[in-house]
């Protein structure tokens, strides 16, 4: 079973899972995760991923764009 994991902290995520029971089921190979830093699919120079929401207010929200780039990559490379 391959899990694909869409994140801003994919260490995190990869050192969570790893000392887990999912950890035991990874060395086991009954299952795999891959973690996509969503940063790295930002076209921006400091490779921010969030804004202002429209209309104001308080607080961020996710571009799409990064998200939806990052998405398509994984779909592309699992087939």
């Amino acid at each position: 079973m391959d899990f694909h994991v869409m994140t801003l902290f994919p260490d995190m995520i990869m050192d969570g899972l790893n000392t887990s029971i999912t950890g035991r089921a990874i060395k086991a190979g009954v299952m795999s995760v891959k973690a996509y830093d969503i940063r790295e699919y930002s076209n921006d120079k400091h490779l921010k991923v969030d804004d202002y929401p429209y209309g104001g207010g308080a607080g961020m929200v996710m571009r799409a764009a990064p998200v939806c780039d990052c998405y398509e990559d994984i779909v592309r490379n699992i087939g």
